[in-house]
């Protein structure tokens, strides 16, 4: 997959992420689209994917591999500086970012997989 500008992944092109059974019990899943990181989880039955950086620091949300939760699973955090981003839409909503959110990405399920694309605003 290209990439467009400062890493940001190309638009409009599907990307399998996971397979749906991967977000079981509240799991996350992380995935590259080109060099761009990304992460899938479940809010409800809803497929949430964001591209993996903090927009406080531009850095990886999580230091170990598919944990983005906070301890009670309640919120995505920023393993950095604590920051709390809502599942459902990646509005940060505590920290350093507080009013700005993660990058979505539109996602699908299909045929048992989640399906991420990069769609710009």
């Amino acid at each position: 997959m290209n990439t467009g500008i400062g890493g940001t992944p190309a638009t409009g092109e599907w990307q399998i992420a996971c397979r749906v059974e991967d977000l079981a019990d509240g799991a996350c899943a992380q995935f590259s689209l080109s060099d761009t990181p990304g992460f899938v989880l479940l809010h409800g039955d809803l497929a949430c994917a964001y591209i993996n950086r903090c927009p406080h620091l531009g850095i990886e949300l999580n230091w170990m591999p598919n944990r983005f939760k906070e301890a009670d699973g309640h919120f995505i955090q920023c393993a950095t500086h604590g920051a709390l981003f809502t599942p459902d839409r990646g509005d940060c909503i505590a920290g350093p970012c507080q009013g700005d959110a993660l990058t979505a990405l539109e996602t699908r399920q299909q045929d048992g997989y989640i399906w991420v694309r990069f769609t710009p605003d």
